[in-house]
């Protein structure tokens, strides 16, 4: 088993290797339609890791970053700071909740076809113990449960490098035909 801080310093190592590629890349914003036209979400979300096209900006105010995506999966980490803070001295429970909701949707991204889109209809969060800025990392890993023609759902847990559960999710998505660009 690999010790917690063992298994801290591999996450912030990749974390700073893609926060590099990023950085070199177009930043947050938002792909152009020609960028991302004829991709599937997993082709979306991979040319994003490659930052060929730009990152959600969300991700840049909140401290996180996407580290990983696969079909039906996605995983993101998060660094709790003292500017999440609620004023009962913990990470104000939002911060989990956006990082869950990324991962959760983003899991969902990956598994639409070309033309296909999604959008969240329902969000539920547990959340299982506080989090400080004392836990210096944490993941979401987001899994698909179920993927149709219109309805997507999935489920993630927000951990610690120790393997501390903070908070579990799960979503309910629509999924419907891509607007066409304008």
């Amino acid at each position: 088993m690999t010790e917690p801080h063992a298994t801290l310093d591999a996450w912030i190592a990749q974390e700073a290797e893609i926060v590099q590629r990023l950085d070199a890349g177009p930043g947050p914003g938002l792909a152009r339609p020609e960028q991302v036209a004829g991709k599937t979400g997993l082709e979306m979300m991979q040319a994003m890791l490659r930052a060929e096209i730009p990152y959600a900006a969300i991700a840049k105010t909140l401290d996180f970053v996407l580290l990983e995506v696969g079909p039906g999966r996605a995983v993101f980490q998060g660094t709790p700071l003292a500017q999440h803070m609620n004023p009962l001295g913990t990470v104000h429970g939002g911060w989990a909740a956006t990082l869950l909701d990324s991962a959760l949707g983003c899991s969902v991204h990956t598994m639409m076809p070309a033309g296909r889109a999604y959008t969240t209809a329902e969000l539920s969060v547990n959340y299982v113990r506080g989090l400080t800025p004392k836990v210096q990392r944490v993941r979401a890993e987001g899994r698909v449960i179920h993927c149709g023609r219109q309805l997507a759902t999935a489920e993630a847990r927000l951990v610690g490098p120790d393997g501390t559960l903070y908070a579990h999710a799960t979503t309910t998505c629509l999924v419907f035909e891509a607007p066409s660009p304008r």
